[in-house]
């Protein structure tokens, strides 16, 4: 009845290749085959699945509250075709510089009062700087940890040794997605390669920091391409401890802009099979939520995800605020992790 994943006892560094020439190195081939088995079941026999293997590893009447904080807005010259904070593009997010640890530490007071047991700050930085703002940051993962929150960052690129600092200043936690798939990357991003997010994963596991690492759906990527995007995740060995799954959210100005809303069957699709290919994993609904009717959100959270980030802005994007998530839960009868 239940589809099992085993993974073999191999580093990160040897679980994820390093020749972009070859793109299928970077997952195990037999892993896209499971991959392929179980995304294309009848949605009824995916979602039992993935609740069977759910229930085995986790609490299913426990959501996870994350809120995410852009410490850092806009001004990024990175061209990633989904981002309004990406320089490339005219969009209306206003661009600030790095935010004071007075207000960063008060944000994440008032997210701990309201359920949230993880912060993440975002930076839009292509990689981390060196210098005063490294320096900053190193402090605020402090402040924010002694408020005994997990403590989660996204700041672009980092190296080993930057990496080993976050770790010793107690980070619990690093974001930094691939997106989607090796081959669809290059449609979606030019100013940096799928190597380079790779390579800044492997720093972030070699510090023992948490991986946190998921994609986009919906950004004109083919079927193969999200069950791609999940065979990378689910071939890295530790697999990532927390999988945020997205859909995208157009935003006026940028190459995306004009796409379609993602059908929610296909985001209930990624939650389920990510679920049964990362058992341990904490796989977070992330951005799109605002699309999503209180039955779609249902069914995701019946498909294994445990964690949902929320609050009114995920970044500069609009989100489902946390009196509606709470009433959501209040009304499923489930209650906050």
């Amino acid at each position: 009845m239940v589809i099992e994943v085993k993974q073999e006892k191999k580093d990160f560094q040897e679980s994820t290749k390093s020749n972009p020439n070859h793109r299928n190195d970077y997952f195990d081939s037999t892993v896209l085959n499971k991959i392929e088995e179980i995304f294309n079941l009848p949605i009824p026999e995916l979602i039992y699945k993935a609740q069977y293997i759910h229930k085995e590893n986790h609490d299913p009447r426990k959501i996870q509250f994350c809120t995410l904080s852009s410490i850092k807005t806009g001004a990024c010259p990175e061209d990633c075709h989904y981002c309004p904070q990406s320089a490339h593009y005219k969009t209306n997010v206003q661009s600030h510089s790095l935010l004071d640890k007075e207000s960063v530490v008060q944000q994440a007071k008032e997210a701990k009062s309201n359920g949230s047991t993880r912060f993440c700050m975002g930076a839009s930085w292509r990689e981390l700087p060196e210098g005063k703002e490294f320096d900053e940051i190193i402090e605020l993962v402090k402040s924010v940890k002694e408020l005994d929150l997990e403590v989660c960052c996204t700041l672009g690129m980092i190296n080993s040794d930057q990496a080993k600092k976050l770790a010793e200043a107690g980070l619990h936690s690093y974001n930094h997605n691939i997106d989607t798939s090796p081959e669809y990357y290059e449609e979606i991003i030019n100013t940096r390669t799928f190597q380079e997010r790779i390579e800044t994963l492997q720093n972030i596991s070699n510090a023992g920091i948490n991986v946190c690492s998921g994609g986009i759906i919906g950004m004109g990527e083919s079927t193969k391409d999200r069950q791609k995007f999940l065979a990378v995740l689910s071939s890295m060995v530790p697999h990532p401890s927390s999988v945020p799954i997205n859909a995208l959210v157009p935003v006026e100005g940028t190459p995306l802009g004009d796409r379609p809303i993602v059908d929610p069957i296909e985001l209930v699709r990624m939650v389920a099979t990510a679920r049964i290919m990362m058992p341990k994993a904490m796989v977070r609904l992330s951005a799109g939520r605002k699309f999503l009717s209180d039955e779609a959100q249902a069914l995701c959270f019946i498909a294994g995800a445990n964690s949902i980030h929320t609050g009114e802005k995920l970044l500069t994007t609009d989100n489902a605020g946390t009196s509606k998530d709470k009433e959501i839960l209040n009304k499923l009868g489930m209650s906050i992790l």
